[in-house]
């Protein structure tokens, strides 16, 4: 089965950066594109980025436009965020999901496949 294992979360202040991974084994990453969702705790989970199969293709929340970057190398089946000026309200557990789409939504319904997710703090 299809599986996702995020890495590169932790402690960061404010104004720092942190890059996140998505490792993907089971299936050759190519035939998935893939979503970066957040959850902060009492809050629901909301879509930060995806980036379709061949990478040309993305997406980002306005909160997270211009501060964070998607990217994917398929030779290594793995899947990147960037994230740039992180800020307190960055704060949550950052999850890696595949949809089997052609192009890249932040619909969690369609995305049959999550990581355990990582988690990424941002404080002083």
């Amino acid at each position: 089965q299809l599986q996702l294992v995020e890495s590169g979360g932790g402690l960061v202040q404010p104004g720092g950066s942190l890059t996140l991974s998505c490792a993907v084994s089971g299936h050759t990453l190519y035939w998935y594109q893939i979503g970066w969702f957040r959850q902060a705790p009492g809050k629901e989970r909301e879509g930060v980025s995806c980036i379709s199969r061949a990478g040309g293709d993305t997406k980002y929340a306005d909160s997270a436009k211009d501060r964070f970057t998607i990217s994917r190398d398929n030779a290594k089946n793995t899947v990147y965020l960037q994230m740039n000026n992180l800020q307190p309200e960055d704060t949550a557990v950052y999850y890696c999901a595949a949809d089997r789409a052609t192009d890249c939504s932040f619909v969690t319904v369609g995305y049959a496949y999550w990581g355990q997710g990582t988690q990424v703090t941002v404080s002083s």
